[in-house]
């Protein structure tokens, strides 16, 4: 049974439905502004501090531990559909990861669809990581997060890395991750009714959006569609109530037919992106802080 806490998160999502149904020709603007709304659902951390910086190219919210226990750092990749979002809807949940972790996190603002398309997030990813090497940090310290789209791009970037040959990061952790931009997953019809907001139409015009004339089973964009082999360590979280509750199921078990360490966490009657509760319900302290317990356990920190 989700707490009582966890439930203001559906109603959010609710009321999302409800205002575009009542404005169905609403424009980007509208959508983005409701999108960051839901930094309101994550509490506040304590022992953190945070600093603007400029990671590559782009604006980025540096989230510092007060008390560091940890020489890793982790790039956090915000959610949004690739279309919204920003670091500021997730510098709480950034605040929250680096003080469970002891760790620096990185939270990026990377360039957003329409205005850029593919591969101009997974461009910026990339640069925030040779600006968070350029700080002192080997890649093998560095890990690489996300939620929903950024979830997606964590593993693009590791997948291109790998290909680049080099050291692999420290291992990614993927939040209710949106894998799958051809949207091909079975969970969009067997949790259609259980998922407050996130269908397939809605997914189907952020990913056309995000990829313009990118075909959406380009293996670049749609890990579904690449060789996972030499993937770091992984670390997948969802919810049962999702539509994409299959993207990260089937993540799971491609990463482990190519030989990737997989770790999966299924959190019940959990709606989409449920770890923005971080701070106010206990479904979602509970995945933040074994992903957390996960990351410090492939830094080797006890």
């Amino acid at each position: 049974m989700p707490s009582a806490e966890s439930d203001a998160l559906r109603l959010h999502f609710n009321s999302f439905t409800e205002r575009l149904a009542a404005n169905p020709d609403a424009d980007l603007a509208t959508i983005r502004r409701m999108l960051d709304e839901l930094q309101v659902r994550s509490a506040e951390p304590t022992q953190v501090t945070y600093e603007e910086v400029v990671a590559g190219d782009q604006p980025a919210i540096l989230c510092t531990p007060t008390q560091r226990s940890a020489t890793g750092a982790v790039l956090y990749l915000h959610g949004g559909g690739f279309i919204g979002s920003s670091m500021h809807t997730h510098r709480k949940l950034g605040g929250h990861l680096a003080r469970l972790t002891g760790a620096l996190v990185l939270v990026l603002d990377y360039r957003l669809a329409p205005e850029a398309q593919f591969p101009a997030p997974l461009d910026d990813a990339a640069a925030a990581l040779k600006w968070l090497e350029g700080q002192g940090y080997a890649r093998e310290r560095i890990a690489l997060a996300g939620d929903s789209a950024g979830g997606n791009l964590a593993v693009s970037l590791a997948l291109r890395l790998r290909d680049q040959g080099g050291p692999r990061v420290a291992g990614i952790v993927a939040f209710s991750p949106w894998i799958d931009l051809a949207c091909a997953g079975k969970t969009f019809e067997s949790n259609a009714a259980k998922d407050a907001f996130v269908q397939r139409p809605v997914t189907e015009n952020m990913a056309a959006l995000y990829l313009g004339d990118v075909a959406t089973t380009d293996p670049a964009a749609n890990p579904l569609h690449a060789d996972l082999t030499g993937l770091p360590p992984l670390f997948v979280a969802y919810g049962d109530q999702e539509t994409l509750q299959s993207d990260s199921e089937r993540l799971a078990e491609r990463a482990r037919a190519a030989g990737v360490d997989v770790t999966t966490e299924l959190a019940e009657g959990m709606q989409h992106v449920y770890i923005l509760m971080v701070g106010r319900a206990p479904e979602a302290d509970a995945t933040v802080a074994n992903a957390a317990a996960w990351l410090s356990s492939v830094w080797g920190v006890s």
